[in-house]
């Protein structure tokens, strides 16, 4: 009996099922799509099929994929030298250090380059406990600060869960409220959440604080806003305490806001800055800690015990350097606040055809729709860490999303719309009405 023959997608996709793991997946049910191109806000998989990217990869690809100014700027980098050992320098590691001390508000002028967004905030995490002493790291419940066993640990993702027994010590969450589902008046938000950190700071004793961990703007968790004023009112209590303040801007950072950093939406300046994705926009993999002079000083005559094989590899630096400039030649952040105003505008039209839609939460291109299936309860249409069989309705609108032709990242009740920060107009209507159709699934199982 002859055997059908495989397509090449199929034989693509088998040889990585049978070869390779799946992250965050169960391995037996992935679904992958073989992409055999992209170009700008596509990708295209084997069979000629196009997708929109609404969420620009994981939320990294900013300016678009294919864009051959980084390419070149590889190619070129390869040809004169790929790699030296991180004691070595090269021109574009001197280079990318001084744009990024350009970019980068107040006294933050020192780069150490890392690998990717969780070896960025791991060692932010080792500097804040030698530069005070201390050994505690305070951070939020509903935030993802990466899948390494300390920032794991560091984080508030459920995604944590399995691994718990083993964590790393010394992080202490708290809770901060969010509007949407907040019943006591805008007025008394900022106060408790304020009010909630200090009583936490002082449980713990500020002299034990090394620092406080927080995304520029809510990413996965699903783009919970801050209380407005919440930034403001942490920074000054740190600098109260002499605690450090950390701002993982590895999603959030490099235009996904509108501007450079998430935190410059909040008027404030860190100590440290971890950043990844947008800073090559995955091209390559790679990362920086970004730190203020006042911590780097006391390394002039002391060691400083942090180190990785590739810190500062000199093609990821030119990949880095060239997307830098990309976003300041194609006035990408322009863009993404002129097209975020647009698609929240486009949003809140949907919200009244639609009622499943119960929130929008965006800044600049950094957003989610949260589905609901009722307004008035605010009920999420899946729960949070939702178990498979309470994600029926969510995985019918998310197959159906794809099934139309997108690429997006659906997660319990949120359909994530952050699409590269070169989309038009054009591209976010055909990309929302997409998710429109896959919408009316959620909307036959509301209870009005």
């Amino acid at each position: 009996m002859q055997t059908q023959s495989l397509s090449e997608a199929e034989e693509i996709i088998r040889d990585s099922q049978e070869y390779t793991l799946f992250s965050w997946s169960k391995q037996s049910g992935t679904h992958p799509i073989a992409v055999k191109y992209a170009d700008g806000v596509y990708l295209y998989d084997y069979d000629g099929k196009r997708y929109i990217d609404f969420s620009s990869g994981l939320m990294n690809v900013n300016i678009g994929h294919g864009n051959q100014r980084v390419t070149q700027a590889v190619v070129k980098q390869m040809q004169e030298v790929a790699y030296v050992t991180p004691s070595c320098v090269t021109k574009v590691r001197g280079d990318l250090g001084k744009r990024l001390a350009e970019i980068c508000p107040g006294d933050l002028n020192k780069s150490f380059f890392t690998l990717c967004g969780a070896t960025s905030i791991e060692n932010g995490i080792k500097l804040a406990r030698l530069y005070t002493g201390r050994h505690k790291i305070l951070c939020r419940y509903q935030a993802y600060h990466g899948a390494t066993m300390g920032v794991i640990s560091a984080g508030g993702d459920p995604r944590k869960l399995p691994v718990d027994a083993q964590q790393a010590p010394n992080f202490v969450h708290f809770d901060l409220p969010y509007l949407y589902r907040w019943e006591y008046g805008e007025e008394n938000l900022l106060k408790e959440a304020v009010a909630q950190l200090e009583r936490l700071i002082a449980y713990e004793g500020p002299g034990n604080i090394a620092a406080i961990l927080l995304e520029g703007e809510s990413g996965t968790s699903g783009c919970l806003k801050y209380p407005v004023g919440y930034l403001k009112a942490v920074r000054e209590i740190t600098l109260k305490h002499g605690i450090l303040l950390i701002m993982d801007e590895v999603m959030s950072g490099f235009g996904r806001t509108g501007k450079w950093f998430g935190f410059q939406n909040h008027d404030i300046i860190p100590d440290m800055i971890a950043m990844a994705k947008g800073l090559t926009c995955g091209y390559l993999p790679f990362g920086c800690l970004q730190v203020s002079n006042k911590i780097a000083a006391i390394f002039d005559d002391a060691v400083l015990p942090l180190g990785l094989t590739y810190s500062a590899h000199p093609v990821a630096c030119a990949a880095a350097l060239e997307t830098l400039k990309i976003y300041e030649d194609e006035n990408l952040f322009e863009n993404t606040i002129k097209m975020g105003k647009y698609m929240e505008q486009q949003v809140e039209a949907l919200k009244q055809k639609h009622p499943s839609i119960g929130d929008f939460r965006n800044t600049g291109l950094l957003g989610c729709i949260e589905l609901v299936k009722n307004q008035k309860t605010k009920e999420p249409m899946a729960p949070y860490n939702a178990k498979p069989g309470e994600m029926v309705v969510m995985n019918k609108v998310a197959a159906k999303i794809r099934e139309l032709g997108m690429y997006t990242f659906v997660r319990w009740s949120y359909i994530f719309v952050a699409p590269p920060l070169c989309v038009t107009k054009e591209q976010i209507d055909e990309g929302l009405a997409i998710i429109s159709a896959a919408i009316k699934i959620a909307d036959e199982v509301v209870c009005e």
